[in-house]
């Protein structure tokens, strides 16, 4: 899930600020309890979201793919604050995380996330949206192909479509499996925020899927599991010490 505004530039205008409150509010009910932000990490660590925090802590500091991320982020001039950019909150229906346009957050569904590996994926996930966000002009509500671009990278690159995820999905053996996993994923990720029919979310995932499955920056290549985004992350910081150097 995805949308977010560049707070380096301008604000969205009106009429697209109510539609990214309207998605906000049918997601994540709490976005815009009272008109406040949540305040992310420290304000809520001795409350009933203190799981969360602490395997979000975790996660920032342990999961080769979201420190890849984090390093990329940073290099595009777009740094990741644990404390401003992650808001732990209970959500609507299975919805796992997202990338909440108004307020610039990844809001982290609590009720939805129940362990470590979890986390870790959610967190990536969102971060490639975020990452997205900082290196291209993304209009996230009003061109489906934008978000379904994002999405199928999100898919691809995140960890979401593993053999073992697939496997405990009960999702295995078919031919050209991963591209029929990442096909699937950000369709039912397009369909958690707009209400459209499945058939549009398909037809925009089938129109991108090509070029934007295989664009994968900031990895260089299908990070399939850990040993590949740590190889991965290795790569992206000699990338950077030989650009610095230039």
């Amino acid at each position: 899930m995805a949308g977010a505004p560049d707070e380096r530039g301008r604000g969205p205008a009106a009429g697209e600020q109510l539609q990214q409150q309207h998605v906000s509010c049918q997601v994540f009910p709490e976005r815009l309890a009272q008109g406040n932000l949540q305040q992310g990490f420290f304000s809520s660590f001795f409350t009933s979201s203190q799981k969360c925090q602490l395997r979000l802590l975790k996660t920032l500091e342990t999961n080769p793919y979201v420190k890849l991320l984090l390093d990329a982020m940073k290099h595009s001039g777009c740094a990741v604050n644990k404390d401003r950019h992650f808001s732990c909150e209970d959500c609507n229906g299975n919805v796992s995380g997202g990338f909440d346009a108004s307020t610039s957050q990844i809001v982290l569904c609590q009720n939805n996330i129940h362990n470590q590996a979890h986390m870790n994926r959610v967190v990536t996930h969102e971060l490639i949206h975020a990452f997205d966000h900082c290196r291209a002009h993304v209009d996230w509500f009003t061109n489906i192909r934008h978000l379904a671009c994002s999405e199928v990278r999100a898919a691809n690159l995140s960890g979401d479509c593993s053999l073992v995820n697939e496997i405990f999905r009960l999702h295995f053996g078919l031919k050209q499996h991963h591209q029929t996993c990442v096909r699937d994923r950000a369709t039912l990720s397009i369909l958690a925020v707009r209400n459209i029919s499945k058939e549009v979310a398909k037809k925009a995932v089938d129109e991108v899927f090509e070029s934007c499955f295989n664009d994968h920056e900031p990895f260089g290549r299908i990070p399939h599991n850990k040993t590949y985004a740590r190889y991965a992350h290795r790569d992206f910081e000699n990338r950077d010490r030989y650009y610095s150097n230039i």
